[in-house]
């Protein structure tokens, strides 16, 4: 998949290659090899096909230019693209090519395919999530006690502890990493049902092929295909939404306390990095501006996968074509925003002797008590981010295993 230009400056290069063409077609591929070699296990085709039908499953032997244009007419990339895997073993078996793809139906190799990519796809995601998470929980642990101004409906409130603020901004990160790892767990799943879903050409030994398959391939297998039963494939992307909109939430108060006027945090700087055309002098915080563009545009995806869900009867018409559409969207944003703001956190600059001077403005107005003291007043907020980081170190331990 190439990205439109003002996409791919929103996203970042390895997850544009994760949803590439070849990565998919490849994925596809070895769905069908997969397949062949649980029939021929289980004896439903012969096995002097495999050899030629293995061989054949290399994305570098297609054009990939002219499946896409194919599968326009077709209606689908799984019909040109098996037509053309089946020409390619005639040529070396001409009796092996009446075994591929047999049984399964084009759902079942695209849906799996779009898996596989997801598949790595998250991995992307949660090692960047890592790092980001890292990085801002040791902004924790540093300024646990630094006092900075709380604020409610944009206007300074009390002091709290900027620790405080960023073990809130690493709370719904830590959350993520799991949810994210137990939807995956159950929608990382092998698509295979045949042509309503029946599985009805295996003999009986559908069961058996799907487990082989699954196991070969890393995925779950599920009792039945989910070829109109979407909602644990819609899950997991509404998860990764969800995970996009808390890294919005860090980049607008990270944005917010950048402003010239605020001065409390800055990105890192760096030639190039934040300029302006027009006027030198200026900062641009570009890793909260990638996070926020993410933040705007999520919500729509999330909607349209939740609109895609009505399918009508065992074959939706239209409804999972958008799906497939939307659903690489939500992975280039989402790894963007996280990436960018692993850039930012990592390297983020932190002026607390700005954040005393805000409080100082403030003398006389929000704070009128004699002997004010900043640091006490934010020990009360210290004491809670000591008891969030205590549990967030816990969560972190206990994390599940990846399913990818």
């Amino acid at each position: 998949m190439s990205l439109p230009l003002f996409d791919s400056f929103l996203s970042t290069a390895a997850m544009d290659q994760a949803f590439s063409d070849g990565h998919l077609v490849q994925a596809m591929l070895d769905f069908e090899a997969a397949l062949s070699r649980a029939q021929a296990a289980e004896g439903l085709i012969p096995s002097t096909a495999l050899p030629a039908i293995v061989a054949a499953c290399r994305a570098e032997h297609y054009d990939l230019q002219a499946l896409a244009a194919s599968s326009r007419t077709a209606g689908s990339l799984a019909i040109p693209l098996v037509q053309t895997l089946k020409a390619r073993v005639a040529q070396a078996d001409p009796q092996a090519a009446a075994y591929v793809h047999w049984g399964s139906t084009s759902q079942d190799v695209i849906d799996t395919g779009m898996v596989l990519v997801t598949r790595a796809a998250l991995g992307l995601l949660d090692a960047t999530l890592a790092a980001t998470t890292t990085a801002v929980l040791a902004l924790a642990h540093q300024h646990l006690h630094t006092p900075v101004l709380a604020r409610t409906l944009m206007q300074p409130a009390q002091v709290t502890a900027l620790g405080l603020k960023f073990a809130q901004w690493a709370a719904p990160l830590c959350r993520s990493r799991h949810r994210l790892r137990e939807a995956a767990a159950r929608g990382l799943a092998l698509q295979l049902g045949g042509a309503v879903g029946t599985l009805s050409m295996m003999d009986g030994h559908g069961a058996a092929v799907t487990q082989r398959m699954a196991d070969e391939l890393h995925l779950h297998a599920p009792i039945a295909p989910w070829h109109t039963q979407r909602d644990e494939w819609v899950r997991l992307g509404l998860e990764v939404a969800v995970l996009t909109g808390g890294l919005g939430k860090i980049a607008t108060d990270l944005a917010l306390m950048a402003q010239a006027e605020v001065g409390e945090l800055a990105e890192p700087s760096a030639p190039g990095r934040g300029g302006s055309t027009a006027m030198a002098h200026k900062r641009n915080p570009v890793s909260c501006m990638t996070a926020l563009a993410a933040a705007a545009r999520t919500p729509h995806r999330a909607a349209a996968l939740l609109a895609t869900m009505p399918q009508a009867h065992e074959r939706g018409l239209g409804n999972w074509q958008a799906e497939l559409a939307e659903w690489p969207g939500l992975f280039t944003s989402a790894h963007g925003a996280v990436q960018a703001l692993c850039d930012a956190l990592g390297g983020l600059q932190v002026h607390p002797a700005r954040m005393r001077q805000n409080i100082e403005a403030l003398r006389g107005s929000v704070f009128t008590e004699p002997g004010f003291d900043a640091q006490a007043a934010a020990a009360p907020a210290a004491a809670m981010a000591e008891r969030l980081l205590a549990a967030l170190q816990a969560d972190l331990a206990a994390l599940p295993g990846a399913p990818w």
